[in-house]
């Protein structure tokens, strides 16, 4: 893992807070420190600051500059490298602008160091993770973007229903059964129900092979 902060004490911190199994490779403090780590390194993972100095581009936070130069980097095993956003920031804008450059999850820096490790983990194998209060800046960013619905051009998606795509889109971004549940106001049996409908008509076998259909056809 590759830790990108512009704060050394908050580099320090988060390395002694990580346990054994997750080795820091390395560190950077400013967009052209990290865009050169990343290049170089090929982590599996990068704990990137949102905002960071160094950027070339005018009203772009530092983070989602270091994710657009990043873009198509791949780790040695052919994996792309993979990034989860860590922030004192809990705004919206910066929630969204990080996504839509690429990152895989947003954490606030308030979270403890166990649901970090796991996130950095689940990021790690591909899922997307956020910290609770974020998902909504999520979930309406995105629907918005595609007119409150996510597109039909693919024909699988035709065989869906409007809440088992709503359902299938979070389940992708990596959100658990009971988050979902809470953020559509339904019952987690109720959940469980329409994500055996998704895997059954998209013929797939877990959320794992969910993640990446839906991360194939840029649903997330």
């Amino acid at each position: 893992m590759l830790l990108v902060d512009d704060h050394a004490l908050v580099r320090s911190g988060v390395r002694a807070l990580l346990p054994p199994d997750l080795l820091v490779v390395g560190e950077a403090d400013d967009v052209g420190s990290a865009v050169e780590s990343v290049q170089r390194l090929a982590p599996d993972v990068v704990l990137l600051d949102v905002h960071l100095p160094g950027g070339d581009a005018p009203g772009v936070a530092g983070g989602a500059e270091v994710l657009r130069r990043c873009s198509g980097v791949l780790h040695p095993d052919g994996r792309p490298v993979r990034f989860l956003a860590l922030s004192v920031s809990d705004a919206a804008e910066d929630v969204i602008a990080v996504v839509r450059a690429g990152a895989r999850g947003y954490v606030t820096k308030s979270v403890d160091a166990a649901a970090l490790a796991d996130a950095v983990r689940r990021v790690a194998e591909g899922d997307a993770v956020f910290s609770p209060r974020l998902a909504g800046f999520v979930l309406d960013a995105f629907g918005a973007a595609a007119g409150g619905d996510i597109a039909t051009t693919d024909a699988e998606l035709d065989r869906l229903s409007a809440r088992e795509r709503e359902v299938m889109r979070l389940i992708a971004r990596g959100y658990a059964y009971k988050d979902v549940a809470k953020m559509l106001f339904i019952s987690v049996k109720t959940v469980e129900t329409h994500v055996s409908a998704v895997l059954r008509k998209l013929q797939l076998s877990n959320r794992h092979e969910l993640t990446r259909w839906a991360s194939d056809r840029r649903l997330l």
